[in-house]
C-alpha cells in the first residue's frame, strides 16, 4: 500500500471516529436533558410517597436531648455570655432541618454549654406563604405551648424529626397533639393552650422583629445583632465575635 493510500485510510478512520464521538456526545446530551426534565417529577413523586407513608402512621418518637446549660423557654445558656446568637427558623423549612441536625449541635456543645454563647430560637414563617396553609404557624404555636411546660426544646426536636418533607399534612392538629404526648406534656394544659392560640402574639412578635431585621428566609442567623449569611458555617462567625472581629 502506498503512503498516500495509508494517509487516505487514516483520515477516513479519523472521520469515522469523530462522527461516532459526535453521535455519542449527542446521545449523552439528550439523556442528560431528559434526566433533568424528569428528575423534578421523580423527586415530587418520592416526596409525596414519603409524606403519605408518614401521615398514615404515628409521628416519629425520639429520645430527647439533654443540655449542660440553662434552659429558659426558647433560650439556652447564660444570658450574660459574651456572644448572643438568634436563629430565625420555620419548623417546616428543610434548610432549618439541615441547620438543626448539622450546625446547631456543635454551637450548643462547644459554645453554649461552655458559657460563650446565649442561644435563642426565634420564629419566622416562610413555608405558609409558599403553600397557603397555616401549618408552620400551628407548629410554632404548639412549640410555644410546650415551652409553657418547660418542654420547648424537646418539642422542637420532635418537630424536626418528623419533617419528612415540608408538607402541611405532616403538621395536622392530630399529629401535633400526638407529638405533645410523646414529649410528656400535660395534655389538658397543652390542648387548652393550643386551641386558644395562646401564643399568636408571640409568634407575630418574632416575625415582626425578623422583618425589621430584613429577614427574608430561614434559617437566618444573627450573631451579636449582625446577620451572618453562611448559616452552615455559623461557628466561624461566633469565633470572630469572640475574638472581637
Amino acid at each position: 500500500m502506498s503512503k498516500r493510500q495509508e494517509i487516505r485510510d487514516r483520515r477516513k478512520k479519523e472521520k469515522i471516529r469523530n462522527r461516532i464521538l459526535v453521535i455519542g456526545l449527542m446521545v449523552v446530551g439528550a439523556l442528560l436533558i431528559t434526566f433533568a426534565l424528569i428528575l423534578p417529577s421523580l423527586k415530587m413523586a418520592r416526596n409525596a410517597n414519603a409524606t403519605q407513608t408518614a401521615v398514615n402512621g404515628d409521628p416519629i418518637n425520639i429520645t430527647p436531648r439533654t443540655f449542660n446549660a440553662k434552659v429558659d423557654g426558647t433560650h439556652l445558656g447564660d444570658p450574660n455570655a459574651p456572644v448572643k446568637v438568634i436563629a430565625y427558623e420555620d419548623f417546616r423549612c428543610s434548610g432549618c432541618l439541615y441547620y438543626t441536625n448539622n450546625v446547631e449541635p456543635t454551637i450548643i456543645k462547644d459554645y453554649v454549654e461552655t458559657g460563650k454563647v446565649y442561644y435563642t430560637y426565634a420564629i419566622y414563617l416562610v413555608i405558609d406563604g409558599n403553600d397557603g396553609t397555616d401549618a408552620s404557624y400551628r407548629s410554632a404555636n404548639a412549640a410555644l405551648c410546650a415551652a409553657e411546660q418547660n418542654k420547648f426544646w424537646e418539642y422542637h426536636d420532635i418537630l424536626y424529626a418528623n419533617q419528612i418533607t415540608e408538607s402541611a399534612d405532616l403538621y395536622t392538629d392530630t399529629r401535633l397533639s400526638k407529638m405533645a404526648q410523646f414529649v410528656g406534656l400535660n395534655m389538658d394544659s397543652f390542648n387548652q393552650c393550643y386551641q386558644a392560640k395562646k401564643y399568636a402574639s408571640d409568634v407575630e412578635k418574632d416575625v415582626n422583629e425578623g422583618v425589621s431585621l430584613k429577614v427574608t428566609g430561614t434559617p437566618s442567623i444573627f450573631i451579636n445583632g449582625n446577620y451572618y449569611a453562611d448559616f452552615s458555617n455559623a461557628t466561624k462567625g461566633i469565633d470572630d465575635a469572640l475574638a472581637g472581629k
